[in-house]
């Protein structure tokens, strides 16, 4: 290697080494930045807890005490740093915002009462104690996502870092092996002409058979150079797409990670805080109003600042004040390696063929994982809602302390009762957390899975782009579904055509299917059957058409889910989960019987087929692993969906013990045929071969996986189907 190639190499090296190490310290910063400013909460609350409780103490001292307590902080604040950071940006954060308020508040009091001190003492203290505890445990929550997202870039980088040095590599081995190549060209050439200059008559006899050995041997050793080149060149182009399509990725997750994941990991550590802290404030102003009408004007000025608490303004203003740490950095560039011009993925033989399984496989698994993050995306909307509805419940109204007729010990009892007893404390604490804690797990559960298709969607687009893939137009517009799905509902059948044709099916072919209605089918093929249903055709009719079980499974829930109006109507829901309360199966099961009897007796019909054929499949469940609990499971989100304004969290697990009693006691809870007329599911339906013995129904089955070579990809990119039913699905 020459002294100019080996400083190329190092000058690459060095150049990314740089704009790792660049990052990292970056993120570093980061942390920093997140650390200093939590700290800073902190000394505010603790600044707010001292601030009151002073000012409990030296009620009595009226104007000129007060005057000197919020000298005294203001004076702190003023000599503080960060007080001079937020003055000269013009960037105040909406809750010190509110503490300097308060402040020019306390200047203008003069006078106030033992109530005004009970309520500082036993009520806006232990809030602001909470709050400290909140901040320092989301912190540090968010403080380990971030770690792990640290971590998560750190492997990008070096795994880009590991497929750029192999590039090197073999690209060396390819300008070598053609050197030697030309070199054996030279020689050949060098040998014929000198065959030409020499007369074949003048050569003696025995000179002849040496000179004839010398060309097959150049001949020999060129038809191996040239082997050889052929090889290194082709690990080349292999090693520099390698290279490429890791690049794309990298470059897609760093840029996710500074525009989407900085941000909301400050949007974990600031959850609940402004809430609270608005609560708080709200608590404090409750008890000012009643206490006297001439601060209206000042106490105005506070509460306006208190609805301008706004946790994404104070976001963005943090990040805009520290700029240079929260900015994404630059894009990595692609480093060609000594001249080398091909910028792009080469999609050419012999690569092209792998290319394309690569393609397509990243096209089922982004599917895929795109379904299911979706699913994992809208349980942390409801569970972030539901943390919204804990933090905003309006509790700070203190009125009824003031009343001029109770007593002291009255005054005292109300003040405690309204928000601060033990009891109510600890079970608000206790459910707080524990929907923080699930919270969290979801939130990490879609940071990965979105980091997972942020870069398998680089490379599937990079591939798409090189392999020249088109864009398939939509099959309808959403209307049309619509459409076709209210004619299935409306068809006037006593059983919709797909519930019976799919609940037939799974009859005679998938009793046995381990997993069913666990594991999901194809989607390319659950959209085939769907359509043909919404044409009015019926694609199960024929036995010698074999469709996948699971598939089939899929599209009977996925009528269910569709339905405009469920099968069990949100209005009486409440009614439902409130069977649970029942200890007796048998009471649970009487009582469920007397709400389905109010209802249509279209639906009943329905009801009474489904749920038959549901108990019919639980007896498989030593084969199929689905027993009653394990198809509640599947079936309660989809046939009792959770209406808006209840605790999805809460009521999953009601609606699932609810769909498991009426699967078990059907019997019970359903009018025979003699008291509902209408089609009664039938364990043994006709069919083109016997139903338990379907090849559809080999068990062993769940994870199928595509047949054929695959090629070389990343662990990111093999779709890997687990199936475990667990409880309180949402």
């Amino acid at each position: 290697m020459s002294s100019t190639k080996f400083k190329k190499d190092k000058e690459i090296i060095a150049d990314y080494e740089t704009q790792v190490k660049e990052i990292r310290n970056q993120l570093v910063e980061q942390f920093k930045c997140l650390e200093q400013h939590s700290e800073s909460r902190i000394q505010l609350l603790q600044d707010l807890q001292e601030f009151f409780r002073r000012k409990a103490e030296i009620e009595l001292e009226y104007s000129r005490s007060l005057e000197k307590l919020a000298e005294r902080f203001s004076s702190k604040i003023r000599s503080s740093r960060e007080h001079q950071q937020f003055k000269k940006d013009q960037h105040l954060l909406s809750s010190v915002n509110c503490w300097y308020l308060l402040l020019n508040q306390t200047r203008r009091e003069s006078r106030d009462h033992a109530t005004l001190g009970d309520i500082y003492t036993n009520n806006v203290i232990v809030r602001l104690t909470q709050i400290s505890e909140d901040v320092i445990r989301l912190f540090k929550k968010s403080k380990e996502i971030g770690i792990q997202m640290h971590e998560e870039l750190v492997k990008v980088t070096n795994e880009l870092y590991t497929v750029m040095k192999t590039y090197h590599m073999y690209h060396t081995e390819s300008i070598s092996a053609e050197s030697k190549l030309k070199d054996a060209e030279k020689q050949e050439e060098k040998q014929f002409s000198k065959s030409g200059d020499l007369n074949v008559n003048l050569l003696r006899h025995e000179d002849r058979q040496p000179r004839r050995s010398s060309v097959r041997k150049i001949e020999k050793m060129k038809e191996k150079r040239q082997a050889k080149y052929s090889e290194n060149k082709l690990k080349c182009t292999k090693a520099r797409n390698d290279y490429l399509l890791n690049l794309a990725a990298t470059n897609a997750v760093v840029a996710k990670y500074y525009i989407h994941d900085v941000s909301d990991m400050i949007d974990c550590c600031d959850l609940g805080y402004h809430a609270s802290l608005a609560r708080t404030f709200r608590t404090y102003l409750s008890a000012e109003y009643n206490l006297e009408t001439s601060r209206h004007e000042g106490l105005d000025i506070i509460e306006n600042a208190v609805d301008n608490l706004d946790s994404r303004s104070d976001k963005h203003k943090i990040m805009d004040m520290h700029n240079q740490v929260f900015c994404p950095p630059m894009r990595f560039e692609y480093l060609p390696h000594m001249g080398d011009e091909v910028c792009q993925v080469s999609a050419q033989q012999p690569v092209q063929t792998e290319l394309l399984m690569r393609y397509h496989q990243l096209q089922s698994r982004l599917a895929t994982l795109k379904i299911e993050n979706e699913e994992v995306r809208k349980t942390l909307d409801a569970t972030m809602q539901t943390l919204q509805d804990m933090l905003t419940v309006e509790d700070f109204d203190v009125s009824d302390a003031f009343q001029h007729s109770r007593s002291t010990e009255s005054i005292k009892s109300v003040a405690s009762e309204s928000y601060m007893s033990k009891l109510n404390v600890a079970k608000r604490r206790a459910n707080q957390q524990e929907t923080e804690t699930f919270y969290f797990s979801k939130f990490k559960e879609y940071l990965n899975g979105s980091n997972l298709i942020i870069k398998l969607q680089a490379k599937h687009d990079l591939l798409k782009q090189t392999l020249g893939e088109g864009e398939r137009a939509e099959c309808g517009t959403t209307r049309g579904r619509r459409n076709a799905r209210t004619r299935i509902q409306d068809s006037g059948q006593p059983i919709p055509l797909v519930v019976e044709s799919c609940i037939r099916y799974i009859n005679l072919y998938g009793l046995q299917q381990q997993g069913i209605f666990r594991v999901p089918g194809s989607q390319v093929e659950v959209n085939d059957i769907k359509n043909s249903f919404e044409r009015g055709e019926d694609p199960l009719i024929d036995d010698q058409n074999e469709q996948d079980i699971n598939s089939v499974a899929g599209v009977l829930k996925l009528y269910f889910r569709g339905l405009e109006n469920p099968l069990f109507p949100k209005e009486r829901f409440l009614d439902f989960i409130a069977t649970i309360k029942l200890e007796s199966g048998a009471e649970r099961a009487h009582h469920i019987q007397q709400i389905v009897v109010t209802l249509p007796r279209t639906v009943i019909v329905v009801m009474r087929y489904l749920f038959a054929f549901l108990n019919h499949l639980s007896q498989y469940s030593d084969e199929n692993m689905m027993d009653p609990y394990n198809l509640a499971i599947c079936f309660g989100p989809t046939l009792m969906p959770i209406p808006d304004g209840q605790d999805p969290v809460v009521c999953q697990a009601h609606v699932n013990e609810v769909i498991k009693t009426i699967i078990i006691h059907h019997e019970v809870i359903f009018p025979n045929q003699r008291e509902l007329d209408g089609p009664v599911y039938e364990k043994c339906m006709a069919g083109g071969e016997e139903y338990c013995d379907s090849p559809h129904s080999e068990p062993g089955t769940i994870d199928e996986a595509d047949n054929g070579t695959e090629p070389h990809t990343s662990d990111e990119e093999i779709e890997q189907i687990e199936a475990i039913a667990k409880f309180d699905y949402v």
